[in-house]
C-alpha cells in the first residue's frame, strides 16, 4: 500500500514539473513575441514617411 502511494506521489510530482516547464516555455515564448511586436512597431515608425 505504501509503495502505491509513493508511486502516485512521484507521478504527481512529474506531472507538476511538466506543467511548470510548459508554463515557463509559454511565458518565454509569449514575452519574446510581444517584444518582437514592440520592436516591429518602433522599426515601422522609424521608417515611416513623414
Amino acid at each position: 500500500m505504501a509503495r502505491k502511494a509513493k508511486h502516485e506521489e512521484q507521478d504527481l510530482e512529474k506531472w507538476k514539473e511538466r506543467g511548470v516547464m510548459l508554463r515557463v516555455f509559454v511565458y518565454v515564448f509569449a514575452s519574446h513575441l510581444f517584444a518582437g511586436f514592440v520592436w516591429l512597431l518602433f522599426y515601422v515608425g522609424e521608417h515611416a514617411q513623414k
